[in-house]
């Protein structure tokens, strides 16, 4: 049943224009505009790949916490208090809905990378890139769905862009963090985004990725997992 659940949701999900639209399509036209205004360095054409990648990944993950906050608007938690499923079950399968769904984001990018910009990678980098990328998105569906359970709809939706755009432009997904100032690029460091996009450069670069990333991102993973659980639970008090 958690198998039928979730092939639904992904269903509703990427019959959503508005999902399809500016959770693909954008990260997609910002990469080509970033790497095609004047002159650019072909490093800079495969690192902006990854950083546009991370940030549509980050983009669909988050979403899921906004279906979740208009499910409970429309009754639909509620529906689902009545079926077999555990709430465990059902946490379980938006999770898995979000990790689903930000698949096609990267794939979007990386084959805007591949077939306009002319980034070339050894087969086995854009395999091992892929799936860091889709496994590192992990947190990031925990803090959206910690934001549909806790919050109203029309706040989710406004906690998700805030988070969204700060994440993305402090951690470095936009912009080098080169260009930072000294306070900023420290941060810079600590924040789950720019550790998530240091999955995908290292592997670019050859390497694997170091272990204060891994540290730094499962820290986060269990915060934003604790997060989730906890809003889950008030959820099922109140709705």
């Amino acid at each position: 049943m958690l198998f039928e659940y979730t092939k639904l949701e992904v269903r509703r999900t990427l019959r959503d224009f508005g999902f399809v639209f500016f959770g693909i399509g954008m990260p997609v036209l910002m990469y080509l505009l970033f790497t095609n205004l004047g002159s650019v360095e072909t490093e800079w054409k495969t690192a902006s790949m990854v950083g546009m990648a991370a940030y549509g990944a980050l983009g669909a993950a988050l979403s899921t916490g906004g279906a979740v906050a208009e499910d409970k608007t429309v009754g639909w938690l509620r529906q689902l208090r009545v079926t077999p499923m555990s709430p465990r079950q059902v946490v379980a399968g938006r999770a898995l809905t979000g990790s689903v769904i930000v698949l096609p984001a990267i794939v979007a990018v990386f084959t805007a990378g591949a077939l306009v910009n002319g980034v070339r990678l050894e087969a086995w980098q854009w395999i091992v890139l892929t799936l860091l990328l889709w496994l590192g998105a992990l947190p990031f569906t925990m803090l959206g769905l910690g934001n549909g359970y806790r919050l109203t709809g029309a706040t989710t939706g406004v906690v998700n862009t805030a988070c969204n755009l700060g994440l993305s432009i402090v951690g470095g997904l936009w912009f080098p963090i080169d260009m930072f100032p000294g306070w900023l690029r420290s941060l810079s460091d600590f924040t789950p985004t720019h550790r998530f996009a240091d999955l995908g450069w290292q592997t670019t670069n050859g390497h694997a990725p170091g272990l204060g990333t891994v540290t730094i991102l499962m820290g986060w993973l269990l915060l934003f997992g604790w997060y989730a659980v906890m809003s889950y639970r008030r959820a099922a008090r109140t709705v």
